[in-house]
């Protein structure tokens, strides 16, 4: 799992350097300041939880666990329905979508205490001094 979601983590990085420029230049004189303001809470949270997937990869590779894999799925879930929720109600102003957008904050918060649970379950030997 280590692989996937260290790939996972990075792409999505990626993708929230380029949605993060397109919201600043592409959509500033586009959209009113409300959708902007989702527009920018899904580019913040995005970025936090890619490199959150980046940290269960990191962790993965030193331990296998499946809480490091509820955490990762659970990070990546969040990604795609909090943020993907705000991005979509930020173009299209469709309020409804916003009844998504708390089930991925439960991913978001599933994800950290799985990743809590599997930092607190590895043997002390495999923790640096």
């Amino acid at each position: 799992m280590a692989r996937t979601f260290l790939t996972i983590g990075a792409l999505s990085g990626l993708l929230c350097v380029m949605l993060g420029a397109f919201g600043a230049h592409g959509l500033q004189n586009q959209l009113p300041a409300d959708h902007l303001e989702w527009w920018h809470k899904a580019v913040d949270y995005q970025a936090i939880h890619s490199l959150a997937l980046l940290a269960t990869g990191l962790l993965a590779l030193q331990s296998r666990s499946a809480f490091l894999t509820w955490s990762g799925w659970s990070f990546l879930f969040g990604i795609l329905i909090f943020s993907g929720s705000l991005y979509l109600l930020a173009l299209t102003g469709f309020r409804q979508l916003g009844l998504l957008t708390p089930l991925g904050g439960l991913a978001f918060i599933c994800g950290w205490g799985c990743l809590t649970l599997a930092a607190w379950r590895l043997p002390k030997t495999q923790i640096p001094a």
